[in-house]
């Protein structure tokens, strides 16, 4: 009789534990990835909810008397899972950013594939650059930090209050702000040599006009951009790991 009484109030704290990290772990990097299918994201999604389950019941209150009341703490879940996970799939746009400004200055930005982390097309740098991330994220641990986020945002979003809109508003604007200023430094280097390339290719055409250019600078200018990018990948990912860390640390209390 005990365990049927406390089974509605038992069901509707892992629904809504679910609710809240299945969309989350819709929208994050490494463990959400669209590369994945969708039935084996959903099935993560239930076995972190019945490990969290123990750790944050209590910070679910009684079941609500009323639909209104329900449908209210439903959207409120749902919203604060889209709003972490599309924190961190910001994060990650900063590669992307990189990548095409990378493949601009190398002349390598018509070679495009399908990006299996974003499920669209983009240039081959920055789906190499983010494939990259998402191996270094698992290598170095940085998954259990997505982890931990999912936790302590029940400590920073109460479920049943109401959303702090405006510090979503804050917050969105600062990853983005944030991501664009990483993935332009992370291309920086970039910019510089493509610069002084073409400032050395156009004094060249000047002093010989009878040489073709085009045919010179284009496999130069890609050869010196891969070897740029060998030397630099491994300073632009540990950039990239750092600020990806100091960005979702804003989640774990």
């Amino acid at each position: 009789m005990i365990t049927i009484e406390y089974l509605p109030q038992t069901a509707f704290t892992f629904m809504l534990i679910f609710t809240r990290l299945a969309a989350m772990i819709m929208l994050m990097p490494a463990l959400g990835e669209t590369s994945i299918p969708a039935n084996v994201r959903i099935i993560l999604a239930l076995l972190l909810s019945f490990v969290m389950m123990p750790l944050v019941a209590s910070s679910y209150g009684e079941l609500p008397a009323s639909v209104a009341g329900l449908a209210f703490v439903v959207v409120t879940e749902i919203a604060v899972g889209l709003f972490i996970g599309g924190a961190a799939r910001i994060v990650m746009s900063a590669l992307h950013v990189a990548g095409n400004i990378i493949a601009l200055q190398v002349s390598l930005a018509f070679a495009q594939n399908v990006d299996p982390t974003q499920g669209q097309q983009g240039v081959l740098i920055a789906n190499f650059l983010s494939l990259t991330a998402v191996t270094l994220i698992f290598v170095t641990n940085l998954d259990h930090l997505l982890i931990a986020a999912m936790h302590d945002s029940y400590k920073l979003f109460v479920p049943g209050q109401a959303i702090p809109v405006g510090d979503f508003s804050q917050v969105a604007v600062k990853m983005i702000s944030g991501s664009f200023k990483i993935g332009l430094q992370l291309a920086a280097p970039f910019l510089v040599f493509g610069l002084i390339f073409y400032v050395g290719i156009g004094i060249l055409s000047r002093l010989m006009p009878q040489i073709q250019i085009f045919f010179i600078a284009m496999p130069a200018n890609i050869m010196l951009g891969f070897v740029l990018l060998l030397f630099l990948l491994a300073a632009m990912m540990t950039w990239f790991l750092q600020y990806f860390e100091q960005a979702m640390s804003v989640f774990v209390g």
